[in-house]
C-alpha cells in the first residue's frame, strides 16, 4: 500500500506514522507537512518514509505528493483553539481551503480511500450534570470555536466530494489525545513542561471543565482498522466512526493526577480566567466502532498518563526548545554536534 499522510510531522500525525511504520513495513509512506510550529521533521528522525515539505492549499505540491498514492489520511490541520480565537484566518485557510484542494486532487488521481481526522469539538458542548449524555455519529453540529467550526466545515467537505462525485472517504472524531510529541501549548504536555521547569500550571477556572481523553496509539489503531475494513468492505465507505478513550475527567482531576505523578502540591497551580468559548464538556460513546469492528481502547489512562510524563522528562531535547522559542536539533546531528565539541 502507497499512503499519502498529510500532517505526519505533527502529534497524532508522527505517531500514526510511527505505528504504521513498525507495523506495515512494507508499506511506502509519503509525508507532506507544512512544518509549521507543530510540525517538526525530528518526529520522524530514523524512519524510512519520504517527506514532503509543503502547504495543502498550494495544488501544485498537493498534485505532485498524491501521485501513486492508493490512501490518503489526513491529519494536517490548524488545531489550537487559543490560536483560533486570536487569530481565525490560518484556520479557514487551512482546514477548509487545504481539505478542499486535498478532495479534489484525490478525486483525480482516483484514490481508493480518503480518511478524514475530525474532533469531538465539532458537536459542540455537553452538559456536565448529564454524564450519561454523550457524542455519537448522529450528534448534531454545533461548534463553538473558529477551529471547531473550520473542522466542521471540513468534515462537510468531504461527505460532500462523497456524496456529490463519489470519492471513497471514511471520517473519525477522535477526544482529546495525549501521548508523545504532543506541542508544549496543549494541557498535559504544558503542565508536565512547566512542572519540570519549575514553573505553575495555568488551569483555567476551577478546572471543572470535563473532557475524554484517548491515548494517541489508540487512535492510530482505530484508524488502521478503519481503513483495512473499508478497502475490504464497500459498506464502510462513506461512515462515520467516533473514537473516545472512555477516560473522563475535569481538567482540575488532571492536573491533580499529574502534580501527583511529579510530587508537587496544590501550591503549583495557578488559577486562570476561562477562553472564549470553552466548551463545558466533551465525551464519546464508541459504541458504532465497537461494534462494526471490534476497537477498543488498549491504553488506560491510570497507566499511561505516567507513561507520558516519563516520555517527556526523557526527551527533553524535543520539547525544552520548544518552550524557549529555538528550533528542534534531530538527535542523530545532535551527536554529530557532541563529537565535535
Amino acid at each position: 500500500m502507497k499512503e499519502l499522510i498529510t500532517g505526519g510531522a505533527g502529534f497524532i500525525g508522527t505517531n500514526f506514522v510511527r505505528y504504521w511504520r513498525e507495523k506495515y513495513p512494507g508499506d511506502h509512506l509519503r509525508v507532506l507537512d507544512k512544518l509549521t510550529y507543530a510540525g517538526h521533521k525530528e518526529n520522524l528522525s530514523g524512519l524510512d518514509i519520504e517527506f514532503v515539505q509543503g502547504d495543502i492549499c498550494d495544488p501544485k505540491i498537493v498534485a505532485q505528493a498524491m501521485l501513486g498514492i492508493d490512501v490518503v489520511v489526513h491529519f494536517a490541520a490548524e488545531t489550537h483553539v487559543d490560536r483560533s480565537v486570536m487569530g481565525p484566518d490560518a484556520f479557514i485557510q487551512t482546514n477548509v481551503v487545504g481539505t478542499k484542494v486535498l478532495l479534489q486532487a484525490a478525486l483525480k488521481n482516483g484514490i481508493k480511500l480518503f480518511h478524514h481526522i475530525s474532533t469531538d469539538e465539532v458537536f459542540g458542548a455537553l452538559p456536565i450534570d448529564k454524564p450519561e449524555e454523550k457524542f455519537t455519529e448522529e450528534s448534531r453540529y454545533n461548534p463553538h470555536s473558529p477551529y471547531s467550526a473550520t473542522k466542521a466545515a471540513s468534515d462537510h467537505l468531504v461527505r460532500a466530494w462523497h456524496e456529490t462525485y463519489g470519492l471513497p472517504v471514511t471520517i473519525t472524531n477522535a477526544s482529546n489525545n495525549y501521548g508523545p510529541y504532543q506541542d508544549t501549548e496543549k494541557l498535559i504536555p504544558r503542565f508536565i513542561t512547566n512542572l519540570l521547569t519549575g514553573q505553575k500550571v495555568p488551569l483555567m477556572g476551577k478546572g471543572e471543565n470535563v473532557r475524554d481523553w484517548i491515548h494517541v496509539l489508540d487512535h492510530a489503531g482505530a484508524i488502521d482498522m478503519i481503513i483495512h475494513a473499508a478497502l475490504k468492505d464497500p459498506n464502510i465507505i462513506g461512515q462515520t466512526f467516533c473514537v473516545g478513550g472512555n477516560s473522563e475527567r475535569t481538567n482540575l482531576q488532571v492536573t491533580m493526577e499529574l502534580l501527583k505523578i511529579l510530587g508537587k502540591d496544590e501550591s503549583w497551580i495557578e488559577p486562570i480566567e476561562h477562553r472564549l468559548g470553552h466548551d463545558s464538556r466533551y465525551a464519546i460513546d464508541s459504541s458504532k466502532i465497537k461494534k462494526v469492528l471490534g476497537w477498543e481502547p488498549q491504553f488506560t489512562f491510570e497507566e499511561w498518563l505516567p507513561k507520558t510524563v516519563e516520555w517527556y522528562k526523557n526527551n527533553e531535547w524535543w520539547w525544552k526548545p520548544l518552550k524557549e522559542g529555538r528550533p528542534l536539533i534531530d538527535p542523530a546531528d545532535q551527536k554529530k554536534l557532541n563529537k565535535n565539541d
